[in-house]
């Protein structure tokens, strides 16, 4: 399928989900305006401000949530937010690439060689970004890019799930359409759209609405895409240069949608309302803390007269004053307001509703530090705490695992095809294993490999694998030949075999 060649609705993807994006985007983005205007507009064909819903009871209650419930006339808006949203992709992401994944090539050599420089200079925070941001919006899209004028080897980048159009077949992304606004002038949209097909590129520029794609453009007609070609051969017939990887599936409430079944589940589905709770909450709390500022009422024998037209005013700091002949009222004329600030209600209330969002999300509340009371804890426990927060990773891995071996491969493939040919290359799809997100400290960790040591229980190999999780076979081959070389440990002789024709039956050499 080419790029579009005429007018259309834009973006292509199903209107329910191009909602449910756009409110989670707010959600991530801690914007209180965004999430105003998300929620304030809903559905909205008339007035900004219907009466139902600035009426109390269930229908002024419900009639918007509590971020759509518009600001009344002359006031100024005291909503607060509480960006959990934010805080719950940026766990996730810590959480799968905490450690950078580690990507092994059967071939070795040379191939081997790129894939660690890739990961040590672009690919591991590409990682991060796409995590977080497929949290987010419930699946991330890697590429691979080039630019000779900005490197003279292709990297990889990330492109969020809301500027993208897949098509997949069999649950297995087949092509896929990202677009981007390069240029916003009054009610024109500039879009560029950049189709991924397996071996090709191809690059469109559209002139249109906010809604609507428009006419197709040269691409010379912008700065941003004059440098392109309508059409890249990627030199690599076999492989898509594009890749996808869900955040988790099923998406519930797009499994009915054909263009959307095979889309992943944001970490937010289902929990907007609660998060919308909680920044009612906190705002609640705030609002306690301004009515429940201290106040004094004065009579007028402690006010002085700042002239006509002037007011008065009181010097707090003044001692002695002339008392007037009229018997004082309310405690000598000064009467104290303090009002009760719900310190308790409204922290427990901030308190559970976090517990039951970050659980709903697929969390533990430890990764969020709820719990803990600042005590030193092993990686055992930190695991047993953080036992549901655990279970989401690896099951967010085995998604993540495809598409990075994918894009690799496609990144290989690129490299040392005609555009690049880089040699000693073996274009190969790597393994993917991700690392360990807790050490286990390593008194713990020392403590245990003696212990079995002296149990006998345990190789040298075995012991340098357990203190060195994170080193791959020639490493561990290499400081296990160095241990035996300084404790100089021969391998033991097999007891049945001494006497066998002579061997081990020589006598001392005493002669020395």
């Amino acid at each position: 399928m080419p790029l579009p060649t005429g007018d259309m609705a834009w973006p292509p993807t199903d209107p329910a989900v191009q909602e449910s994006m756009a409110d989670w985007d707010a959600w991530y983005s801690s914007d209180p305006d965004r999430l105003v205007e998300r929620y304030r507009l809903r559905g909205e064909k008339g007035y900004q401000n219907r009466p139902s819903q600035l009426r109390g009871g269930v229908v002024g209650r419900f009639a918007r949530w509590w971020w759509g419930q518009p600001t009344a006339l002359g006031e100024k808006r005291t909503k607060v937010h509480v960006p959990l949203a934010g805080d719950i992709a940026r766990t996730s992401s810590d959480l799968l690439f905490s450690e950078p994944p580690r990507i092994t090539a059967e071939a070795g050599g040379d191939t081997q060689d790129q894939i660690e420089t890739l990961m040590a200079t672009s690919l591991y925070p590409t990682l991060l970004e796409g995590g977080e941001v497929g949290a987010a919006l419930g699946g991330t899209y890697y590429r691979v890019s080039w630019d000779t004028t900005v490197s003279d080897r292709p990297w990889i980048t990330t492109v969020a799930a809301d500027g993208a159009w897949p098509e997949f077949r069999y649950g297995q992304l087949l092509a896929v359409t990202f677009w981007r606004v390069v240029c916003l002038d009054s009610e024109t949209y500039w879009r560029h759209l950049e189709r991924h097909e397996r071996g090709v590129i191809l690059h469109g520029l559209y002139k249109g609405s906010r809604d609507r794609l428009g006419k197709q453009m040269p691409l010379s007609a912008q700065d941003d895409t004059k440098d392109l070609q309508p059409v890249i051969e990627t030199g690599a017939p076999g492989h898509l240069t594009a890749s996808y990887a869900p955040n988790v599936r099923p998406a519930r409430g797009w499994r009915h949608i054909p263009s959307a079944a095979y889309l992943g589940q944001s970490d937010y589905q289902g929990i907007e309302g609660i998060m919308d709770a909680l920044d009612e909450t906190w705002s609640s709390w705030m609002r306690d803390l301004r009515l429940g500022k201290g106040r004094i009422t004065l009579s007028g024998q402690y006010l002085t007269s700042n002239g006509v037209g002037n007011g008065v005013s009181a010097d707090l700091d003044r001692e002695v004053y002339d008392g007037l002949n009229i018997p004082p009222t309310n405690d000598g004329g000064i009467t104290v307001s303090q009002f009760a600030i719900r310190v308790a209600e409204h922290r427990e209330t901030a308190q559970s509703l976090v517990e039951q969002a970050v659980r709903q999300a697929g969390y533990s509340a430890a990764s969020f530090g709820a719990v803990g009371d600042g005590t030193a804890v092993t990686a055992t426990e930190i695991r047993a705490r953080q036992g549901r927060s655990m279970t989401t990773r690896a099951r967010k891995a085995l998604y993540q695992a495809p598409a990075i071996a994918d894009i690799t491969a496609a990144w290989l493939a690129v490299m040392s095809g005609p555009l690049f040919s880089v040699p000693g290359l073996v274009v190969e799809r790597p393994r993917v294993e991700f690392q360990d997100s807790v050490q286990e400290d390593p008194k713990v960790a020392a403590e245990t490999i003696n212990l079995l040591d002296q149990a006998g229980a345990v190789s040298t190999e075995i012991k340098v694998r357990m203190a060195h999780t994170d080193w791959d076979d020639d490493q561990v081959g290499a400081e296990v030949a160095r241990i035996i070389a300084e404790t100089d440990r021969a391998p033991l002789a097999d007891p049945a075999a001494i006497g066998e024709g002579g061997a081990g039956l020589e006598p001392p050499d005493v002669t020395a």
